[in-house]
């Protein structure tokens, strides 16, 4: 099979990969010890970038036409729309993959950093089109509650520390309980708070709830609740006004079609419509694996598949202690989403690029998804308006809008087979809060995902596609192990292992297990440590746009 990206949506569009002008030599030079990589989201197209530098004959397959599993792109009649996230983040992680490998990603994937970042609107009232200027937030607050003006930047500077004393932690694997006595834990635990979340974290720099869930929404990055997700996580706002939010030309999924064509250059065999059928095992090692097309040794396997779906689907019961599937049924896992992909008559210029509406009673809705399983009549929504950014997304004189709703993952409560076409025509009403009236009369195409689709489309475990959830029982050595622990030979990438979900922490989990598994094979990870930038530089590193 060739090499070849097969784009969705027109036949015509099949193509070859775009090749660079120059092509880096592996570091290692000629074909070294055989790795299989299942699964070309991004954790595993950034491992398997940076395994092919290193030396590493790596073949990468994938069951789907496109790469980049929930970052891949949809592609329909002219219309170019992300099929997950949207948002791209802390750009650090990624520019030191691709500086290790001999690329610069600004180079490679153009970005533009957005001013405003998005716009939130609450139905209570009050909106706040949110900037890197603090001088400006602290005039919108002000609007809201102007007790809280100045609390903004004792939060950015609590967190600039908080981050500097996680950032160890996050870059670094969690094998045991042990590893919680490291030196670098024990210097953050005082920053931990483990039994205060996110809300409440949030809680103690503003007085308005409003301005509590602009600084704690992040948690739904990775499919929580705030008031459910623990307080380390406050240092996603902060990332956003720190180092910005970055919109990749051709949207982030340009990102994952472009490390797919690095890994080509630098040698990987890139297979798609091949999914894993089976693994090849010899006791609790695996040696290989099995597809419809063919059969592949190896010496080590990655897998960037949806975790619990994967175990389930490619590994005896039998052989799994810790996540078995009565284990794996009784974790913890996040929310799942509705997604309409609207192509659109015109533009909507007054909407920026970004837009976050949070319902108006915002508790109830969070408990509708999480804990009663059950359709909200009134929906917190996120919309994408990409195209008054970037015009390459749709034809001339028309424009793409994402919208988002966040739902339950699947539950027996919620029936999507009845319930998808009239939870769409809520879900275009509630439109008109944000402006958008008249948007039934514009569509010109549109696209649907529902958490069934998440499951039986793209191979997500109940449709949850933010993976295992972020509680305190589910993370450190208490998630997936990058070297996993359950089969030799195996390691994980993606938003199932540790640190997380999220595109930056999936890009690091990529290094933590590139890492591990390069050192147990008795290959150099040098090249990995000398593009890591300390962190007093990783401010001048951050993309300007």
């Amino acid at each position: 099979m060739q090499n070849v990206l097969t784009q969705s949506g027109d036949a015509s569009r099949n193509g070859q990969l775009k090749e660079s002008t120059s092509r880096p030599k592996r570091a290692a030079g000629g074909k070294g010890k055989r790795v299989t990589v299942v699964g070309a989201g991004p954790g595993g197209l950034a491992a398997a970038m940076q395994l092919a530098h290193a030396g590493m004959d790596v073949t990468l397959l994938e069951c789907r036409d496109v790469v980049g599993g929930r970052t891949s792109a949809i592609e329909r009649e002219g219309y170019r729309f992300d099929c997950g996230p949207t948002f791209f983040l802390y750009p650090r992680v990624l520019e030191e993959i691709f500086r290790s490998v001999g690329y610069d990603l600004q180079t490679e994937v153009p970005m533009k950093r957005l001013d405003p970042q998005y716009r939130l609107t609450f139905a209570e009232g009050g909106q706040l089109d949110c900037t890197p200027d603090m001088d400006e937030m602290d005039r919108q607050i002000a609007a809201i509650s102007p007790s809280d003006v100045g609390k903004l930047r004792r939060y950015m500077d609590d967190n600039r520390v908080k981050l500097a004393k996680f950032r160890p932690i996050l870059e670094r694997p969690f094998s045991s309980i042990f590893d919680l006595i490291r030196p670098s834990l024990l210097g953050a635990v005082k920053h931990l708070h483990p039994m205060r979340s996110l809300g409440d974290e949030l809680s103690r720099y503003f007085s308005d709830p409003r301005l509590v869930i602009a600084f704690a929404f992040q948690s739904k990055y990775l499919g929580m609740s705030p008031f459910q997700c623990p307080s380390l996580f406050s240092i996603l706002a902060f990332l956003e006004y720190e180092y910005g939010v970055h919109h990749p030309i051709g949207g982030c999924s340009r990102v994952s079609e472009r490390m797919a064509e690095i890994a080509i250059e630098l040698g990987v065999d890139v297979r798609l419509n091949e999914p894993v059928t089976g693994l090849k095992m010899q006791g609790r090692r695996v040696v290989g694996v099995q597809t419809d097309q063919g059969s592949y040794d190896c010496d080590a396997l990655v897998v960037n598949a949806d975790f619990a779906e994967a175990m389930k689907r490619l590994v005896p019961d039998s052989l799994r202690k810790r996540w078995n599937d009565k284990q794996l049924a009784n974790k913890r896992y996040s929310c799942s989403t509705y997604m309409l992909y609207l192509g659109i008559e015109g533009r909507y210029d007054d909407l920026p690029h970004h837009n976050i509406h949070i319902s108006g009673n915002y508790q109830q809705n969070l408990a509708e998804i999480e804990t009663l399983h059950t359709l909200s009549e009134d929906p917190s929504f996120y919309v994408q308006n990409a195209s008054v950014t970037d015009d390459t997304l749709a034809p001339a004189g028309h424009s793409t809008l994402y919208v988002l709703v966040p739902v339950s993952h699947q539950h027996e409560n919620i029936d999507w087979k009845v319930q998808a076409d009239p939870f769409r025509e809520k879900t275009l009403d509630a439109l008109a809060q944000i402006g958008l009236g008249d948007i039934r009369d514009r569509i010109r195409f549109e696209h649907r995902i529902t958490p069934n689709d998440w499951h039986n489309d793209y191979r997500i475990y109940r449709g949850a596609t933010f993976n295992l959830a972020h509680n305190l029982g589910q993370m450190l050595h208490k998630r997936p192990q990058n070297r996993f622990e359950e089969l030799d030979g195996v390691y994980l990438v993606g938003g199932g292992t540790h640190p997380g979900s999220g595109l930056p922490v999936i890009y690091e989990s990529s290094r933590i297990t590139s890492r591990l598994l390069l050192g147990d094979l008795g290959q150099s990870t040098a090249f990995i440590d000398a593009a890591a930038l300390p962190l007093s530089s990783t401010s001048a590193s951050a993309l300007s746009g």
